[in-house]
């Protein structure tokens, strides 16, 4: 097996590099190095991928029909591996990696039509919101409650550990729509405006005192039916879909591996009694 990288695909290498050599500022730099989670910080975040935006760039992933590049398997691999090395920052997952694709795979045309290019641009910024003060790992046993109301669904309830829920302009929910002997059952995956009538949040500051959680407060928000995913009551299904993504669908291997060098690069200078 040749495991050699491909003309094509050296020519595709100098190309990312070229446009993160053009493109990358000191401060994007910065804020891609610096991070100690998933997220980096928000402005620069967003400056960023309004660069990928324009280039074209902004989900490797996604389906070209839908944004996305088309890229192989392997010019991903390149892209992020090359994105690490050099310190640019990833953009926020919660739209692009997690409820993109959800939408991609079970939402509507006119959903698809209206969300994912501004999810694409930037124009609007997610967050997420499943977990409940008695339904974290157990997500499940959530109980915000949506009472069906001719169009339209009336969410009320709490979500707790909402990242950036205080700058989102939409949010992706999972409800209790009904009740069974089966928990899973009776979940919708829903759609909302953060701008809607009746939402409150709180922030949740860290001992570091950083502000990125925050708690979601929602008392007889109305939400048009047309913001479900897939179909009222089988949310759940959505939900896993999802999770392929958001624990799954990220390929790790290049950043790791980025990271696994520079180890190896510090012991060697430390053996040569240079650290």
């Amino acid at each position: 097996m040749n495991l050699d990288w491909s003309a094509e695909d050296l020519a595709f290498r100098d190309e990312v590099r070229a446009f993160l050599d053009a493109e990358l500022t000191p401060e994007l730099r910065n804020a891609g190095s610096r991070m100690t989670s998933v997220y980096a910080d928000h402005e620069l975040s967003m400056e960023w991928q309004k660069k990928l935006h324009r280039k074209g760039w902004a989900a490797p992933a996604w389906p070209v029909e839908h944004g996305g590049p088309g890229w192989t398997v392997a010019q991903r691999y390149i892209y992020t591996r090359e994105r690490v090395a050099v310190g640019a920052p990833p953009v926020s997952p919660m739209g692009i990696q997690m409820c993109g694709p959800a939408i991609i795979g079970h939402g509507s045309e006119e959903q698809k039509a209206f969300f994912l290019p501004r999810m694409l641009s930037g124009e609007h910024f997610w967050c997420q919101g499943y977990s409940e003060p008695q339904a974290g790992s157990d997500l499940a046993s959530l109980q915000m409650r949506a009472v069906d109301d001719g169009d339209d669904l009336i969410v009320s309830g709490q979500k707790v550990w909402n990242t950036h829920a205080d700058i989102a302009d939409w949010g992706f929910f999972l409800v209790r729509t009904s009740q069974h002997d089966r928990p899973q059952i009776g979940i919708t995956f829903l759609l909302i405006d953060m701008a809607t009538s009746g939402i409150t949040v709180k922030p949740i500051i860290s001992p570091s005192g950083e502000h990125i959680q925050n708690e979601i407060f929602l008392d007889e928000v109305r939400v048009p039916k047309a913001n479900v995913i897939g179909e009222i009551d089988k949310g759940w299904t959505v939900a896993k879909y999802l999770l392929e993504f958001e624990r799954g669908g990220v390929a790790y291997a290049p950043e790791l591996q980025v990271r696994l060098d520079g180890i190896a690069r510090a012991a060697e200078e430390t053996s040569d009694g240079k650290g």
